[in-house]
């Protein structure tokens, strides 16, 4: 009504004002343009309070206090807790190879033998020696318990049983220095030798792998000694498998590599958990830090301005919401999520959309 009244007025004043001088005019026309242009403003100040219509509708958070979890991603690998290269301890041509790769062995079982025909011939030789020697023992000793003969007989006798008997067994065991064999129960995971191969001291015959003891290994920057520790909890992922198990950490090494300047550990893991491959990839995810009581918004609802990082949030008033900047201080970040330290609290609402069109006092519908 007040619009209507006021074009009335206007329409009355212009043709009262042909009658006159038109600087006159002129001037009170001007009058007329600020007073009713401050009186326009004035109506679109308070339609834009009262009228619902003509404010901004957005969406909101309402803050809660929710559970916020670091943690410190490393990649790492899966291995077997006894991952053994078995090697020769002597020099020499293999003989027979005796496993095949994906066999289960035992411990102390032989893998390959190599070339010990002469030394076996030796010892046949010595075992028939043995046998006569210790007739002619046995025989001198029995006269002896008679009281006949001499006894630098009977000594001599039992000293050359003796003798040949300690060269037998040295011979045996240089023989069996001639056979490769594992040293720990698993399976034979490479074979990368065969007959008729020559072959050295240092260079591996086999590979013997124990994956009912599997562990997961990881470097760690040193700049996280003080953090990972053993017992943490660890949530490890193997990718290939789409497999996802929870662990803690059991070991942590004392020794930092100079080198990278990491440090290792390990996270064993319980028999029939994974299919287990050696050297599979994990992702290790290691908890190092956890507040049930935080407050936590989306990290890309954090603005910058001249006096820091903000959020937008709506303050209730007598005539609805209004549009405020609230500086925030930022803790851990993780997961597209951040931990507010101050500047928030339960029961604020902070703005989720329009971010960059909000105005500082604008009205807003929530």
């Amino acid at each position: 009504m007040k619009s209507k009244w006021l074009i009335s007025g206007i329409v009355l004043l212009s043709i009262a004002s042909c009658k006159q001088d038109p600087k006159a005019h002129l001037q009170a026309l001007k009058e007329d343009y600020t007073r009713i242009g401050n009186e326009i403003k004035t109506l679109e100040a308070e339609i834009g309070v009262t009228d619902s219509s003509n404010t901004t509708l957005l969406t909101f958070l309402e803050i809660n206090e929710s559970t916020f979890n670091h943690y410190i991603e490393l990649q790492g690998k899966l291995d077997g807790d006894e991952n053994v290269s078995v090697m020769s301890k002597v020099p020499g041509t293999i003989a027979a190879v005796l496993v095949k790769v994906g066999q289960n062995v035992s411990k102390g079982q032989v893998l390959a033998e190599l070339d010990h025909a002469a030394m076996s011939q030796n010892l046949a030789g010595m075992n028939d020696q043995l046998k006569f020697v210790t007739d002619v023992y046995n025989k001198q000793k029995g006269l002896w318990d008679k009281n006949i003969g001499s006894e630098v007989q009977y000594l001599q006798a039992k000293n050359n049983k003796d003798n040949l008997e300690n060269q037998i067994k040295s011979l045996k065991e240089q023989i069996d220095m001639y056979r490769i064999v594992s040293p720990i129960n698993g399976s034979v995971e490479a074979v990368p030798v065969k007959v008729g191969q020559t072959i050295n001291p240092g260079f591996e015959a086999f590979r013997v792998i124990n994956l009912n003891k599997a562990k997961v290994l990881a470097e760690v920057s040193e700049a996280y000694a003080a953090k990972v520790k053993e017992g943490n909890k660890v949530s490890i992922t193997f990718p290939d498998q789409n497999l996802t198990v929870d662990a803690k950490i059991d070991f942590t090494s004392r020794f930092i590599n100079p080198v990278n300047r990491t440090f290792t550990i390990e996270s064993h893991l319980d028999q029939g958990q994974v299919e287990y491959r050696a050297n599979m990839i994990a992702i290790l995810n290691i908890l190092d830090y956890s507040n049930s009581k935080a407050i936590v918004i989306p990290i890309n609802l954090i603005q910058n301005d001249s006096k820091g990082q903000f959020v937008w949030i709506g303050e209730k008033s007598d005539k609805g919401y209004t549009a405020k900047k609230r500086s925030i201080v930022q803790g851990k970040a993780y997961n597209g999520t951040v931990e507010v330290l101050s500047g928030l609290a339960v029961g604020d609402k902070v703005i989720t959309s329009g971010l960059f069109d909000i105005t500082e006092n604008q009205m807003i519908n929530l």
